[in-house]
């Protein structure tokens, strides 16, 4: 072995730190990371690597071979207003990283530079995708109808972990994170004064009812073995304290790791709501929409992805499951791989603010850990 990803990855360590802070300061929302991309792609270029654009993302390959690795990383930020005080904090009124992806953008990048200074040791190709759009715009579907998947045999993507502690690499076989829908509707009845409610055809009571019996999807329909969620999310009807609304409008989401218990859990929302409008002499309308399948992570590459870990010396461990999405879960249902988490959670440093929240941070002192588990996992799986 002729060089050691963590030792690599150790000497750019302050160089991963300060692309993260640069992206940090400059957050850009789905399909708007025109200046991230663009500092990616100027250092890939400088690198060495062939650049593919698609959109806001980037296709990135060096070396070939008979067989190509993918690693991939998202660019989006989120619309949240940070309130961390700290010298990197966004600079972008109402727009944060608040989940991690400048981190993600920055370990990659790292990958990518050491990758390309040891370009001759690896024996087939390795390519770099840094997606736009994970955030609720399913960037993963336009990558991979923009050629990311093609000749690719394994693909790993990286998310940084709140839930584990601070440098330990989590990785799980199977269900990882859950898919995801969205659903909106209303109840459409008719309008009246608040003293009179025989006249009018209220929505309200029977927007109550519906979000109660949407709540025995998951503990009355769903088998008790297995998992789901269905969450109401939004309600909105009426402006003021004397009239009935003649409408009602609702919104939330629902999850699940089955596909037949996501579809159990779509007819029955449309059994409910029917139900409801006739018994309340409503008329209802509902949109349910599949936004992303669970993440389920190839046995056989987590298994991979752990004698990595070990080979090189990396801290790792199991990571439940949750009910979060990801839209890395369109890769593995084209392509074995795996999505591992990197635990950033320091009680220390005060880094314990959940994922999308407005004091959201990340233990830099450990991003190195997940460059160089990256370029482990593409030096190991191209031998």
């Amino acid at each position: 072995m002729t060089f050691n990803p963590v030792f690599e990855a150790e000497k750019i360590k302050d160089l991963i730190i300060s692309w993260r802070r640069d992206f940090h300061m400059y957050p850009e929302l789905k399909y708007e990371e025109e200046r991230t991309s663009k500092i990616v792609e100027e250092h890939l270029r400088e690198w060495g690597y062939s650049i593919k654009r698609v959109g806001t993302g980037i296709i990135a390959d060096i070396g070939d071979g008979e067989k190509t690795i993918a690693l991939r990383a998202d660019m989006d930020a989120l619309p949240i207003q940070e309130e961390n005080d700290v010298p990197y904090k966004s600079r972008i009124p109402g727009k944060m990283h608040a989940c991690g992806h400048d981190a993600h953008t920055a370990m990659l990048l790292g990958a990518g530079k050491i990758i390309a200074e040891h370009a001759e040791e690896f024996n087939g190709r390795v390519r770099l995708i840094f997606q736009p759009a994970e955030e609720g715009g399913n960037g993963a579907v336009k990558m991979i109808e923009g050629g990311a998947l093609e000749g690719v045999n394994a693909i790993f993507g990286f998310h940084v972990w709140m839930d584990l502690p601070s440098g330990v690499i989590g990785i799980r076989e199977g269900p990882f994170l859950a898919g995801a829908g969205i659903f909106s509707g209303k109840l459409v009845g008719k309008g009246g004064h608040g003293a009179a409610p025989h006249e009018a055809r209220d929505p309200l009571p029977a927007l109550a009812e519906l979000i109660l019996a949407y709540q025995t999807i998951v503990s009355r329909n769903v088998d008790p073995i297995e998992t789901g969620v269905v969450s109401v999310t939004s309600v909105h009807a009426g402006t003021a304290f004397n009239v009935i609304p003649e409408k009602a409008e609702f919104k939330g989401t629902f999850r699940f790791f089955k596909g037949e218990v996501g579809e159990l859990i779509k007819r029955r929302m449309d059994e409910i709501a029917r139900g409801v409008a006739i018994a309340h002499n409503l008329e209802y309308e509902l949109s349910i929409d599949e936004l992303t399948p669970p993440t389920i992570n190839d046995p056989e590459m987590a298994g991979f992805a752990r004698k990595v870990a070990e080979k090189y010396g990396l801290k790792y461990g199991e990571v439940p499951p949750t009910m979060g999405a990801e839209d890395f879960s369109f890769y593995l249902q084209r392509v074995p791989g795996a999505f591992l988490a990197l635990g950033i959670r320091n009680e220390e440093k005060g880094i314990i603010y959940p994922h999308h929240h407005p004091k959201f941070d990340v233990d830099e002192d450990v991003l190195h850990l997940g460059t160089a588990m990256e370029v482990a996992l593409a030096l190991e799986f191209l031998r």
